[in-house]
């Protein structure tokens, strides 16, 4: 869909097209009974809108259509305004409980069969919770939008029946396996819900966690959920929002003959926006397994939208929104903070004013000097008040972040759906936009003035185990307990009987497979030779650029492990002719990002612009290309801040899994099995010389391809790259092909990681190398139904069936030279053993029997009808464009693959898993708490071999 916008910029403002709602122009005559026409919405001169219509149903449900035939696919959302600020103190959790709830099937959707419908009609689909609402949405090709609305509709109305104690139980232990791999096992998991217990009045709907407390989910009971769906979730409560490539008049049809009869809920009224004050500085802190040492800051301010809110989002950016803040430089430049920031978060009921500040321990590890430097930036801000070019490059960052954001129809659906939700009105973006730019340097001043000069703070720090000398200060404020229920469980609901004249129990077919929409591509190529590839895309007006150049961390020496990451970090550095922070000002104000990062096979430069600003981005990419000063300075804090970013990873137990699995893949003598931001040792060693050669032998002409994606033609943009056509030099890279360790199958490495909450476990094997239409892809479509999609045998054993873990996986991987085939997930600490087993079983039994044929329907099903999916945003397209690039595929490859998921055969599928899956080929990496996994570990019969990393 293209937005309205007018293609004119004013200084480094955005300016377009508006909407117009003007009902009277809506053709009303023929709208299903049952549905009335709110507004509709087009263009007229003077902004930016995305064009739809706004309907009701009789029973309150909200509708909102936004078309768009750019691709062939649909976005369905439906949004609840319930979340987690709608739960009664002692029953937290309830809201992202339902919607793991809302996927277990309902009266006609057999259990797990939503997931299973969606992926086979080639779709994605999730859901969410927050605070404040809760939302389920799918992406599937056009053809399938009549079976979305069926199967959304279904769970809106028919919910309850299918709603058992098993399926409770089995969520209940999936929600405990989410809270303990997000939170409890993670670095810092805690803080959060800390800080919002002192932050927040007992009772306050943000006082308790979106997750809830384990206490609240373990005394829950089915019947509480039961109602918590009869009060929350009817169609009064709800907005349906649909875009993308659809018949208006078929799709009200639809709704109309799904939605219309489910009956209205209870009333909901608006929640009380009560203003959150602090009588004093709260001091609270926590012992965490972590190596940095973190003080965070919060106030509290307003809500969302209030008058305050855009001030106060600005005054943010400019205390500490980025290297041209001043958090960034009293704490981040000078080396005595890792990483530094302030944001204003807002929510429908409160916002929050955040600085954060991870100390480094080799300079200023007390979070006391955090305050201090903190508190000294914000009086500093005080004394030099708001400049004009602070007010234009927030401005104008927050253009660019919202014409950005709207590249795809979930962007679009999702911006429709938030403003309708929460403020009655899904055409808000111009009006967000205008109100941001009317903000002055007095309203940055004022709101400073009101909300943050010497107003009280929760101060959070996060210390070491054992380090509690490090926090800002002694703990001032007791947390007060969880609060209990009071009053018995929730009695018995029934659902209201619905009448329909269809019967819902048949799905819905099909329409016709839609045309794929492969993205027409151009190819040219530089006078020094540089390979360009490119295609043109319309749906804002906005450019990406990539500048792969081949080599990477793979062109490393195992004594240099890490300096390609720190190479790319070192270009975001000064220049010479300019400084990090000037450069970073110039980008903020054309609303543009220029990046260098590195991975494992290539090193990459990335450019994000809107059109309209691109020549001035160039330049300066040009500028940080070609004129990096690599300055000792630059490279002593980046190498300061890299070391210690190396020890807080070995706190993360999926890094410490990745990390075991690379050296035991790879070996210790290749540096492929050494992490990609290198080791203690080798980054200590390093040197800015050492850089500025790596820069040297890496960012040349000869190992540079780049993908384009822009609203402007080839002949446009051509132009436009006359300062790399003029680069020279350089050699393409030449590979020593790899020495690869033997694997001792049937071996389990275990990585002590005391404490821990859950264990990280993982099976592979080597495999063949990446190919586009050879048995790499062909293995891909045979692991689908393993351990691919969400409904896949593994993960429907270990998470829906056992309630082992949040999610498990397997599949294959690779690139020019080596692939994987990997199994894994994170699991309960005491279920380790049995998770092992489970997997063990799983690809044993594949490996036995093969696919079965309604498996290879499904395969062939989802795969297929996925393909429409492929290619919507202009990054989307970049990885499609970079991939054929890459691996010098033909143009058709996509026509090829669909030959091959058409035609392959169960014999075929069955003989590559005999030859891929042999479990007694596997290794397996544990990370967890040895103390309580190493004696259930036994009895499994692998050879057990401790691993220190």
């Amino acid at each position: 869909m293209k937005l309205w916008i007018a293609a004119a910029f004013i200084g480094a403002a955005v300016s377009g097209c508006s909407g117009n709602n003007n009902s009277a122009n809506a053709d009303v005559s023929n709208l299903p009974e049952g549905i009335t026409l709110i507004e509709s919405v087009n263009s007229n001169p003077g902004g930016l809108v995305i064009p739809y219509e706004k309907y009701q149903l009789d029973n309150g449900l909200t509708v909102i259509l936004a078309a768009d035939n750019s691709d062939p696919l649909v976005h369905v959302d439906v949004t609840y305004h319930v979340g987690s600020a709608r739960e009664q103190a002692g029953r937290s959790g309830f809201a992202h409980l339902f919607e793991h709830m809302m996927f277990q099937g309902s009266k006609h959707v057999g259990d797990d069969q939503h997931f299973k419908i969606v992926t086979e009609a080639g779709g994605t689909m999730n859901g969410t919770t927050n605070s404040d609402r809760t939302n389920y949405f799918e992406t599937v090709p056009k053809n399938q939008l009549e079976k979305m609305l069926w199967l959304e509709s279904d769970r809106m109305g028919f919910l309850l029946p299918a709603i058992t104690s098993e399926k409770f139980e089995v969520q209940r232990e999936t929600v405990k396996n989410e809270r303990d791999q997000r939170i409890d096992n993670r670095p810092y998991g805690r803080m959060g819900e800390r800080t919002a217990a002192a932050l927040y009045p007992e009772g306050h709907p943000y006082s308790w966690p979106v997750i809830g407390w384990p206490a609240d989910l373990d005394a829950a009971q089915v019947d509480d959920v039961r109602q918590f769906f009869a009060r929350w979730y009817g169609p009064n409560n709800a907005t349906l929002t649909i875009g993308g490539d659809f018949e208006r008049a078929q799709a009200l049809a639809w709704v109309s003959k799904y939605f219309g009869s489910i009956p209205r809920g209870p009333e909901v009224n608006a929640q009380p926006k009560t203003m959150v004050t602090l009588d004093a500085d709260r001091y609270i802190s926590m012992e965490d397994k972590v190596h940095l040492p973190l003080l965070m800051i919060n106030m509290p301010t307003v809500y969302a939208q209030h008058e305050d809110e855009a001030a106060l989002d600005l005054l943010a950016g400019i205390i500490g929104g980025g290297k041209t803040s001043l958090l960034y430089k009293n704490l981040v430049k000078s080396g005595a903070a890792v990483q530094a920031a302030a944001n204003h978060p807002c929510r429908e009921l409160a916002c929050t004013f955040t600085f954060y500040a991870l100390a480094n321990p080799a300079v200023s590890p007390k979070l006391a000097d955090m305050e201090t430097a903190i508190r000294n930036s914000i009086k500093e801000f005080e004394q030099r008040g708001v400049s004009d070019d602070d007010l234009l490059k927030a401005k104008v960052q927050f253009r660019s972040s919202t014409i950005f954001g709207l590249q795809s129809v979930s962007g679009k659906v999702s911006k429709l759906a938030y403003n309708q939700t929460f403020f009655d009105n899904p055409n808000l973006i111009q009006t967000e936009l205008d109100r941001y730019d009317s903000v002055t340097k007095q309203d940055v001043m004022r709101v400073f003035e009101k909300y943050i000069k010497d107003k009280p703070m929760v101060l959070m720090s996060v210390v070491p185990e054992g380090a509690t000398s490090l926090v800002a200060k002694a703990d001032n404020f007791e947390i007060p307990q969880p609060l209990v229920a009071t009053g018995a469980h929730a009695k018995p609901v029934a659902q209201a009987d619905i009448k329909d004249n269809f019967d819902r129990s048949i799905m819905p077919p099909a329409g016709d497979n839609p045309q794929l929409t492969v993205p027409s591509l151009w190819s040219s190529k530089l006078d020094n030779g540089i390979d360009v590839m490119g295609t043109q895309s319309s749906e804002t007006p906005t450019t990406e650029i990539l500048v792969y150049f081949e080599g990477g961390h793979r062109l490393e020496s195992l004594e240099q492990a890490g300096v390609a990451s720190l190479t790319a970090a070192m270009l975001s550095e000064d220049s010479q002719q300019r400084t990090a922070e000037e450069l970073t000002l110039a980008l903020e104000k054309l609303g543009s990002s220029v990046s260098f990062s590195a991975g494992t096979t290539n090193s990459t430069l990335r450019v994000s612009s809107l059109t309209e600003n691109l020549d001035a981005t160039l330049a300066i990419v040009q500028e940080r290309l070609y004129q990096p000063r690599f300055a000792k300075d630059d490279f002593a804090r980046l190498q300061q801040q890299t070391l210690q970013g190396l020890q807080h990873n070995q706190t993360d137990p999926n890094w410490m899994a990745r990390t075991a699995e690379a050296r035991i893949f790879y070996g210790d003598n290749n540096i492929m099995g050494i992490p990609s931001s290198g080791t203690m040792d080798t980054v200590s060693k390093m040197t800015v010389k050492q850089v500025q050669q790596f820069y040297a032998e890496q960012y040349q002409a000869a190992k540079a391809k780049v993908v384009i994606v822009s609203d402007l033609s080839q002949a446009a943009i051509a132009p436009k790259l006359k300062f790399l056509n003029d680069w020279q030099g350089g050699e393409p890279v030449q590979l020593t092909p790899m020495t690869l360790p033997k694997l001792a199958g049937g071996t389990l490495y275990l990585v002590d990681k005391p404490g821990a909450t859950q264990s990280v476990v993982s099976l592979f094997k080597r495999a063949m190398p990446f190919d586009a239409t050879g048995e790499y892809f062909k293995a891909r479509l045979m692991n689908y139904p393993l351990g691919g999609a969400f409904n896949s045998r593994i993960n429907m054993n270990l998470r829906e069936d056992k309630g082992y873990t949040y999610g498990a996986r397997s599949g294959f991987a690779g690139n020019q030279e080596v692939g994987k085939f990997s199994a894994g997930a994170s699991v309960r600490t005491e279920t380790t053993a049995a998770s092992i087993t489970e997997f063990v079983n799983e690809i044993r039994g594949f490996y036995d029997a093969g696919i079965q044929p309604d498996e290879l329907s499904f395969m062939r099903s989802s795969i297929a009808q996925g393909q429409a999916l492929r290619y919507e945003t202009a990054y989307q397209k970049a990885g499609f464009i970079r991939q054929i690039q890459k691996y010098q595929l033909p143009l058709d490859y996509i026509d090829q693959q669909a030959n091959i998921i058409a035609n392959i055969s169960k014999l075929e599928i069955d003989a590559l898993a005999k030859e891929q899956l042999n479990v007694d080929d596997m290794v397996i990496i544990v990370v967890g708490d040895k103390s309580v996994i190493q004696e259930s570990l036994q009895p499994l019969g692998f050879t057990i071999k401790e691993m220190q990393l």
